[in-house]
C-alpha cells in the first residue's frame, strides 16, 4: 500500500505539472498511468481498466474546484450555458459509468487507447483554433445544449476525463470566445467527476474481488495520493508556463501519449 501510495505521489506530480503549463487534464495522463501500476500490482484483470477510470474521475472533483474558482473570479464562466449542458451530463455521466462496468475490461482499456491516440494526433496536427469574434454565436437552446451535455458526460465518464477534450471544441464550434469556452469546460469538469464517481462508486458495490481500500471501482489510496501532488503542482507550474518551452513540451507529450495509447488499444 505504502509503495502504490507513493507511485501515486509521482503520478500526481506529472498531472498536475501538463496540467499546468499544457492545460491539459488530468485524466488523460492519470488512467494509462493507473492502468499499468494496477496491473502491476496484480488487480483483477477485468477490473484494472474500470478502477483506473473511476479513480481518475475521482481525482477531477478537488482539481476542478480550483478551476472553476479561477475561471469565475476572470469573469469568464456563462453560468446559463454551464447549467444546461449540466443537465445532460448528469445523465450521462451515470451512463458513462454504468456503460464501462458493462463492458469487459480488455474493451474498455482498447477503447481508451484509440481514445489517448486521437487526443495525441490532435496536439500534434491540430493548432488552435481562433474564433472569429465578428461571426454571431451559434449557441444551441435548452434542449441543444442537453442533449450535447449527454454526450459529453458519457464519454467523459468512459475515459474518466474532466471533458475539456469534449466541451472545448463544441463550444468553438457554437462560436464562443476561446477563454469563455475553456472556462464553462472547466465548470463543467465539477459535475462530471462527480456524478462519474457516485456512478463508478454504485456500479463497482457488487464485485466481491476489489483490493482493500476500494470504494466501488474507485481505489481511494490512489485517489489520495494523486491529489496530494497534482492540486498544488498544476498551481506551480501554470505560474511558471511562460518560461517553459510549452509547444515543445506539448510534442513530446502527444508522442508518448500516442504510443502508450498504441500499447493499450492493442493489449
Amino acid at each position: 500500500m505504502l509503495h502504490l501510495f507513493l507511485i501515486c505521489l509521482v503520478v500526481g506530480v506529472a498531472a498536475g505539472m501538463l496540467a499546468g503549463a499544457l492545460g491539459l487534464g488530468g485524466g488523460v495522463v492519470i488512467v494509462p498511468a493507473l492502468i499499468f501500476l494496477f496491473h502491476g500490482l496484480d488487480f483483477p484483470p477485468d477490473l484494472v481498466a474500470k478502477m483506473a477510470v473511476a479513480t481518475s474521475l475521482s481525482t477531477i472533483i478537488v482539481t476542478s474546484i480550483s478551476a472553476v474558482r479561477t475561471h469565475h473570479r476572470a469573469g469568464y464562466v456563462r453560468w446559463p450555458v454551464v447549467w444546461r449542458l449540466a443537465a445532460g451530463i448528469v445523465l450521462g455521466a451515470f451512463a458513462g459509468a454504468f456503460i464501462a462496468d458493462w463492458m469487459k475490461g480488455a474493451l474498455l482499456t482498447r477503447l481508451f487507447g484509440i481514445f489517448a491516440m486521437l487526443v495525441a494526433l490532435q496536439m500534434l496536427l491540430v493548432g488552435r483554433r481562433q474564433v472569429d469574434e465578428r461571426a454571431p454565436e451559434r449557441v444551441p437552446g435548452a434542449m441543444g445544449l442537453g442533449l450535447a451535455g449527454l454526450f459529453i458526460g458519457t464519454g467523459s465518464a468512459l475515459f474518466g476525463i474532466g471533458g475539456g477534450s469534449l466541451t472545448v471544441p463544441f463550444l468553438t464550434w457554437c462560436r464562443l470566445k476561446m477563454q469563455q469556452a475553456v472556462a464553462i469546460s472547466a465548470a463543467c469538469g465539477l459535475p462530471i467527476a462527480l456524478s462519474g464517481t457516485v456512478a463508478f462508486a454504485v456500479a463497482g458495490w457488487h464485485q466481491h474481488n476489489l483490493p482493500d481500500g476500494a470504494l466501488g471501482y474507485v481505489y481511494l489510496p490512489a485517489t489520495a495520493g494523486i491529489v496530494l501532488t497534482s492540486f498544488p503542482m498544476a498551481r506551480v507550474s501554470a505560474r511558471l508556463s511562460h518560461r517553459l518551452p510549452s509547444a515543445t513540451l506539448k510534442k513530446v507529450f502527444a508522442l508518448v501519449l500516442f504510443i502508450l495509447g498504441l500499447k493499450l488499444a492493442l493489449g
